[in-house]
């Protein structure tokens, strides 16, 4: 069988595009993914105790974009859901993103009005300038003590870099707030898809344009296929067999425990700023889900060097070596890259989605 489009990898950027291809153009699609499941970082499962688990660490969707809800709404009912996250420092929780109520608590002040905080921020900010890295965006908002406190060591063990290696798009994606409020997203569509992530993907790539191998490496059969044009989603540095050497990531180790209580955290992610303490960030599922089984499951995560792909690592070296990918894939006229390891770009579900519509916009013209 010869098909329109060979599409590697079956998470958002892949499955956006198999729908899109096989539904509005009337393509025939495959789609090869290495992993034994479809969904990419987002896909979930119910775990032995009954529990809805994101393997991959809590995806929380949320979005500004009215045509990025609208198009997933086809493929899923939502929950509302706001997320809020604690940081754990010193033994205490205190609300992040960093805001009123996070300032009055650690510092014992009585901070009222919005204009109280942008004071406060005034007094005790470092005026950095040029702003060159994760450092130099935080201090010049909110000084060192903050930074030390909430950023240093939790971003040191996330990404095993100082914040100064890192770029200012890093620690630049977490606001800082005057008011209280506690939800970590601000933005107009915030919900959970009602039956999981998995659910809606299988109702993504239910149609019958579309086929589906898993558990295999493109590599390893791309000889073998007969299509016109590939489509592909995972690491833009693997696709061109590290010619230049490889592009550094991110990984996450999870470790996956039950415990008979109804809940154990006040929300479903707590950050563990502390040095000492050598995992990152604690998320307990059935705040996202809003199940009610008689015990929770909590995913305690450990950030790695090597495993599964996760965050690409910005800075300016990192982007030199990028350009020597991308200088090469755009010569290629039959071959479209796209979604975070494609593009070496820290996207968030939304983000991809949207990009996603967008390439498929260039096809069809």
């Amino acid at each position: 069988m010869k098909y329109d489009y060979l599409i590697v990898g079956a998470g958002f950027a892949g499955s956006v595009m198999a729908e899109r291809l096989a539904t509005q153009l009337d393509k025939k699609v495959l789609i090869v993914e290495k992993r034994h499941h479809i969904g990419g970082n987002a896909y979930d499962e119910y775990d032995e105790h009954g529990i809805l688990v994101h393997r991959y660490g809590p995806h929380i969707f949320h979005t500004n974009s009215k045509k990025v809800f609208e198009y997933l709404s086809q493929f899923t009912e939502w929950i509302p859901y706001e997320h809020k996250v604690l940081a754990k420092l010193d033994g205490k929780l205190y609300p992040i993103p960093i805001n009123r109520i996070t300032l009055n608590k650690l510092y014992d002040l009585n901070l009222q009005t919005e204009k109280d905080v942008e004071e406060f921020y005034k007094k005790v900010r470092e005026k950095r300038y040029p702003i060159k890295n994760s450092e130099d965006i935080i201090v010049n908002q909110i000084g060192t003590d903050l930074f030390e406190k909430f950023f240093r060591h939790y971003t040191k063990k996330q990404w095993n870099l100082e914040p100064k290696e890192l770029s200012a798009s890093v620690c630049g994606r977490i606001p800082v707030r005057t008011n209280d409020d506690c939800r970590y997203f601000t933005d107009k569509y915030q919900f959970m898809p009602k039956d999981g992530y998995t659910k809606m993907f299988e109702r993504m790539l239910s149609h019958k344009n579309i086929e589906i191998v898993l558990k295999t490496d493109y590599k390893k059969i791309i000889n073998d296929v007969r299509f016109d044009k590939l489509i592909y989603t995972g690491p833009i540095d693997y696709f061109f067999d590290y010619e230049f050497g490889k592009l550094p990531y991110r990984s996450i180790r999870f470790e996956f425990k039950n415990y008979k209580d109804n809940v154990l955290q006040e929300c479903a992610v707590v950050n563990y700023v502390d040095k000492k303490v050598p995992y990152t960030r604690v998320s307990e599922y059935k705040h996202l889900t809003g199940q009610n089984i008689e015990s929770t499951s909590l995913s305690f995560e450990y950030s790695a060097k090597d495993g599964e792909p996760y965050y690409p690592i910005p800075n300016k070296a990192n982007n030199e070596l990028l350009k020597l990918y991308q200088n090469k894939a755009s010569k290629l006229e039959n071959v479209i890259f796209c979604g975070r390891l494609a593009e070496y770009q820290y996207y968030n579900m939304d983000q991809v989605v949207a990009n996603t519509l967008a390439k498929i916009q260039m096809l069809v013209k």
